[in-house]
């Protein structure tokens, strides 16, 4: 029943993003007529949704029925490094949650869902609607944040040369990578609505020493890096269409460069991985899919690339190297 009921848990997370519940509790513990008035809610039913999210271990519900901030409540924070309330509020939409509504209908008949909810496939639908497209980019700039330092930190990236990010959104990781490196140089390169909001121009450690392109990585990507990144991309397309995006970076990679794909690595077994999650959604939303090391090392061989190691992080995803073969 726990999990039948498991929309409930999303909904429960999403009102608490939405009603800032964590900002309120941040000062200290309030109970929910306290936090009711603060957000204009009804104390009756905001105590039971917290309480819910207090089995979960969001909150703290002390015997005096304070509320408390977790160390997992306090990622819902908006004014902390590596905020995720702005990924809780996007994978908590309405757009999300009818997609997931029409999985069946995915299994049954293969293809995305979305598709099939909303008239057109994922991407072009968020061409259409700035409104979600805004909240994607920001979801994903959250919810990328503590991955881009955690990638930054476990790669050896090299002390110079040039690290072309390609689909990179708005620059989180080339941010981080740059960052820790004052020898690198970095291009990011993805959709206009994407690099003409990205977060480079603000940064001093990295002044002077990047370039935005703006392009469409099916029929392109810029020469002349010594590093290929793509994050969070090949996971929204099928093979066929992965093919596409890699051949390119081949074309536009010396014999000497490397690829890194940074993405989930599939386990094998039952053991529990939040990619194994993930591979459902991106089934749904894009008719895309997270990879086992075997099944990477075969895209990649058709693409003319060799893997050469996978490297584990701290975060969900892993490092995947790989080189012209």
């Amino acid at each position: 029943m726990e999990i039948a009921l498991g929309h409930l848990l999303s909904a429960a997370l999403r009102t608490a993003a939405r009603c800032r519940i964590a900002d309120h509790l941040a000062p200290g513990p309030r109970t929910a007529e306290e936090l009711a008035e603060l957000t204009d809610t009804h104390a009756g039913h905001l105590r039971r949704v917290l309480r819910y999210l207090a089995t979960r271990g969001v909150f703290h519900e002390d015997e005096a029925g304070a509320f408390h901030l977790t160390p997992l409540g306090d990622a819902l924070r908006t004014d902390v490094p590596y905020s995720q309330h702005g990924a809780v509020v996007m994978l908590t939409d309405a757009a999300f949650q009818r997609t997931s509504a029409g999985l069946e209908e995915a299994v049954r008949e293969e293809g995305a869902s979305f598709e099939r909810v909303f008239g057109q496939p994922f991407f072009a639908y968020l061409a259409g609607d700035p409104a979600l497209r805004e909240l994607f980019d920001a979801g994903m700039t959250s919810l990328s944040a503590p991955i881009d330092a955690v990638v930054a930190g476990t790669y050896p990236f090299p002390a110079k040369g040039t690290v072309v990010d390609v689909g990179g959104g708005r620059g989180g990781l080339l941010r981080a990578v740059l960052r820790g490196r004052p020898g690198l140089t970095g291009v990011l390169f993805d959709q206009t609505p994407a690099v003409s909001t990205h977060v480079l121009s603000g940064d001093e450690a990295v002044r002077g020493r990047w370039s935005a392109e703006s392009g469409d990585f099916f029929t392109g990507v810029p020469k002349g890096g010594d590093l290929y990144v793509i994050k969070h991309v090949l996971h929204d397309w099928p093979d066929e269409s992965c093919l596409r995006i890699l051949r390119n970076c081949r074309t536009a990679m010396a014999p000497d460069a490397r690829l890194l794909i940074v993405e989930s690595v599939l386990p094998a077994g039952d053991d529990p991985h939040p990619g194994k999650a993930m591979d459902v959604a991106m089934a749904a939303i894009v008719d895309g899919q997270e990879r086992t090391e075997a099944e990477f090392a075969a895209l990649l061989s058709r693409a003319g690339f060799e893997l050469t190691r996978v490297l584990p992080t701290a975060a969900f995803p892993s490092v995947v190297e790989a080189v012209p073969a």
